[in-house]
């Protein structure tokens, strides 16, 4: 059986003897926060469950997982907010107007309620304050020590929840007949939902300290421009307000002071026609921007972005939209988020995060296509968008608990650069994309073809499991990404080798600061800066700048050196394949027992030189730890280069130092082998010559 509830399902497979609540994405968020933490923190307050805080990048390389979240005090409703000077404090709600102060240092959530009595049963028309089920709470981005909490009155304190001040009268109409006990004919039900005339939204200006605006669940609207000493009533001014709407969201403009947005739902009167208003002159005058949202459904909450001014995102019963010009025309933000209510949604930094009645948070990472196509198809050929600066974050290992812990987990974002480019209806041929230094030098490279949207992808045959996925851009008509992991390009491998410990095919970061991003398609190049920030969890004593650029440098000489082995080995086999071939085309030739003689002495030479720079005949990891001899140089380059790029930081002397010891030896074997070129081939070739058989090719050294 399947027991459906407001905090999610339960499961029973043995008639109800014992039960199991499946961890699902399912939970009803009433409201969603982001904190002032890098990676930021998203919080919000879930039906049933109660508070939870979690990341927005978990920096370990198992997802976000179930233990990366955890209770910030207060509830399972209302609105949880931290400090935005200290995100390690979180002031969180819960219904009676229950509110905390929690601190992550300690784990205590200390009660700080305004108002300490148990409101269970108590009819509202007998309470001394008013809170409703979701009361508004609001901490100042002016001055994080003055908080908000509104019940049908505003209160204030700027002492962290110590003492509490009004700073306003009852501003909800205070009718009585709404207030009173509720429930029957069986049972009571005065949990708090049914709580009315409150003040519901409750905002303070991002641009001007003091200025509030509060809204009820009666249909009232006033706004303070004095810090709360007086307020004004400017529900006459707004058009078409439903008497007994519920205004459930005020979004002062993060641009102008004077500006406003206005969210009234109606959906209990059987009325459900989008309302959203805006103002420009503090209320004076209100004007619908409605036009082109759907008309039978209502709506939650609405975001002005602050990095552009008129862009709005709009929460709805049925997902997100879009409006890049202040309301005036609108479009869906869809996307692959499920058809659900949207009831909070917040701008945090380059991201969208968003709170659903039902299926839990999403975040829409990287909003640079949003706000520059404003959600409209481009109209060059080729276009690519501004690349937002990239962290070169230090992911971790979750541990040997990682699969049982993390079995729910959901995805990180892309670690690196996000890279996006759309293409015309007219695109083919060859797209590619480089990124390039300070100095202009090539540090990547991926290319692809542009394909229809029915065409099948190339893949890749390449099983190697030692080399790296080739970079490849997956190419279409119309609006694509690729992302750049912040690394050089991986060393050219032996095809096949078997290393026992670390990667030859491990790409080496590059180090913090600025370089270029070149796209070449449809006969144009594009380009954009590129800016690579040092993980900020460092902080001051974290590694300088000098450390990540001798980290590089000794990188990409290991890289090198790991092609360069992989190039001796590529023109060794070569030859010897050419020494097999003839020896069984000379077979049975009589004058040419010498030759193949001293083709096989060659042959013995070239395979001891091999059998130094690799281990060519494991098949399996375990192999070279069986074998006499052990890891050989391939190995050891492979082990040290892993090893060098594991963690941030400059190279220990003791990598320092083998890494010159391997590229000694290194060079004693390249050298041995080109004295087998010069000596040995050489006489061979000449010794051929004079029986009329061609001479042994050997390949140039590849370029690096």
């Amino acid at each position: 059986m399947i027991d459906a509830n407001d905090g999610g399902v339960d499961l029973t497979l043995d008639a109800g003897r014992t039960w199991h609540a499946p961890a699902l994405p399912i939970s009803q968020c009433y409201h969603v926060s982001a904190d002032a933490a890098t990676p930021y923190r998203v919080v919000a307050n879930m039906q049933d469950l109660g508070t939870a805080r979690g990341p927005s990048h978990s920096l370990d390389s198992t997802g976000i997982g179930l233990r990366d979240w955890h209770a910030v005090g207060g509830g399972e409703t209302g609105h949880a907010v931290a400090d935005p000077s200290d995100p390690e404090v979180v002031y969180a709600g819960e219904y009676g107007g229950i509110l905390t102060r929690y601190d992550h240092r300690t784990r205590q959530a200390r009660n700080i309620t305004v108002n300490q009595i148990n409101p269970s049963g108590i009819d509202p028309a007998r309470m001394k304050y008013r809170f409703q089920w979701t009361a508004p709470l609001v901490v100042s981005a002016h001055d994080p020590k003055t908080v908000y909490h509104a019940a049908n009155v505003v209160f204030r304190t700027r002492d962290a929840g110590q003492t509490w001040e009004k700073v306003s009268g009852d501003l909800s109409r205070n009718d009585k007949q709404k207030q009173q006990w509720s429930g029957g004919p069986i049972t009571g039900d005065n949990t708090g939902v049914e709580v009315y005339g409150t003040v519901f939204a409750l905002a303070e200006s991002p641009k001007q300290k003091g200025l509030l605006w509060a809204g009820t669940d009666d249909g009232r609207i006033h706004l303070s421009k004095d810090d709360a000493k007086t307020w004004t009533d400017v529900t006459a001014n707004v058009p078409n307000l439903p008497d007994w709407g519920t205004v459930c969201c005020v979004e002062p403009s993060p641009h102008d002071a004077g500006t406003a947005f206005l969210v009234v739902r109606n959906y209990r009167m059987d009325d459900y026609r989008p309302y959203l208003w805006k103002t420009t002159d503090h209320g004076a005058t209100w004007a619908a921007v409605t036009d082109g949202l759907d008309p039978k459904v209502h709506l939650h909450a609405v975001r002005e972005d602050p990095k552009k001014k008129g862009f709005l995102y709009l929460g709805t019963e049925r997902g997100v939209m879009l409006s890049p010009d202040a309301g005036k025309t609108w479009r869906s933000l869809q996307l692959n988020l499920p058809t659900v209510p949207v009831h909070d949604l917040v701008v945090k930094n380059d991201d969208l995060v968003v709170g659903t009645h039902g299926r839990s948070i999403w975040i829409l990472d990287d909003l640079t296509v949003v706000r520059e196509g404003g959600g409209k198809a481009p109209e060059e050929a080729v276009r690519l968008y501004s690349v937002r600066p990239a962290t070169r974050w230090s992911v971790g290992w979750a541990g040997p608990t990682a699969s049982f812990t993390r079995r729910a987990a959901a995805a990180n974002p892309d670690a690196g650069a996000a890279v996006w480019f759309s293409l015309g209806a007219a695109a083919k041929g060859e797209v590619t994309v480089e990124v390039l230094d300070a100095a202009g030098k090539r540090v990547a490279l991926a290319k692809g073809k542009v394909r229809g949207k029915d065409e099948p992808v190339d893949k890749d045959d390449d099983d190697d499991d030692d080399e790296p996925p080739k970079r490849t851009v997956k190419a279409e008509r119309g609006l694509n990404r690729f992302v750049w992991d912040l690394t050089h390009d991986g060393a050219t491998t032996i095809p096949g080798a078997k290393v026992d410990m670390g990667s030859a095919g491990t790409r080496v970061p590059v180090a913090p600061g600025k370089y270029s991003l070149k796209l070449t398609a449809g006969g144009k190049t594009l380009t954009q800066p590129v800016e690579v920030r040092a993980d900020p969890r460092h902080g001051p004593a974290g590694p300088p700048a000098a450390a990540f650029a001798e980290q590089e440098k000794l990188g990409l000489r290991v890289r090198d050196d790991i092609t360069a082995l992989s190039g001796t080995v590529a023109r060794l086999r070569a030859v010897k394949r050419q020494l097999d071939l003839r020896k069984d085309l000379l077979k049975d030739r009589d004058d040419a027992k010498d030759l193949l003689k001293q083709s096989e002495a060659l042959g013995k030479a070239l395979d001891e030189v091999e059998g130094k720079l690799h281990n060519p005949k494991a098949k399996i990891s375990y192999d070279i730890f069986a074998a006499r001899g052990g890891a050989m140089l391939y190995s050891q380059l492979a082990w040290l280069l892993s090893n060098l790029t594991d963690a941030d930081g400059a190279p220990t002397r003791a990598q320092l130092e083998l890494a010159d010891e391997l590229g000694r030896e290194l060079a004693a074997l390249t050298a041995r082998f080109g004295a087998l070129v010069a000596g040995d081939v050489a006489r061979l070739n000449a010794a051929a010559r004079a029986l009329g058989v061609p001479d042994l090719y050997v390949p140039p050294v590849p370029k690096r």
